[in-house]
């Protein structure tokens, strides 16, 4: 406590000199013990299965035009019924983390033959989908 003349009252200061060298100790003594702490097992957390016939490569929809204007699917080059091709391509796209399919579309079949394919196929859960060409077959 110090007195000051030039006021009436006595006021106090805190010496805070000796918290800070309490305080670097405690830094220094958490520094050197920290590295020493002994860690747990590395665990390994366990991945779910990804169940689909098709893989994780990618997925190509091939829709041809047969004789007589009838209309034939194949995923990755094995046929699939036109009833069940709701059905398989959810079934592929349940477990997938990329939803991207990729169309290939004979060039006899009109606009709207495509066109209900790409509904059909974002109804199935997919979210993309790339139109393959001739050209981006061909690597061009």
């Amino acid at each position: 406590m110090t007195v000051s003349s030039s006021t009436r009252g006595t006021t106090s200061t805190m010496n805070v000199t000796p918290l800070i060298d309490v305080l670097l100790v405690l830094l220094i003594i958490f520094m050197v013990i920290a590295p020493a702490l002994p860690r747990g097992e590395a665990a390994q957390v366990p991945q779910p299965k990804r169940s689909n016939d098709l893989g994780g490569g990618p997925v190509v929809l091939e829709v041809l035009r047969e004789s007589g204007g009838s209309v034939r699917f194949a995923i990755n080059h094995q046929q699939v019924a036109a009833a069940d091709l709701a059905v398989r391509l959810a079934g592929i796209y349940a477990n997938r983390a990329d939803r991207v399919l990729f169309l290939k579309g004979d060039d006899q079949l009109s606009f709207t033959q495509v066109a209900e394919v790409i509904d059909l196929s974002h109804a199935a859960g997919v979210d993309r989908i790339g139109l393959l060409t001739p050209n981006a077959q061909a690597g061009r």
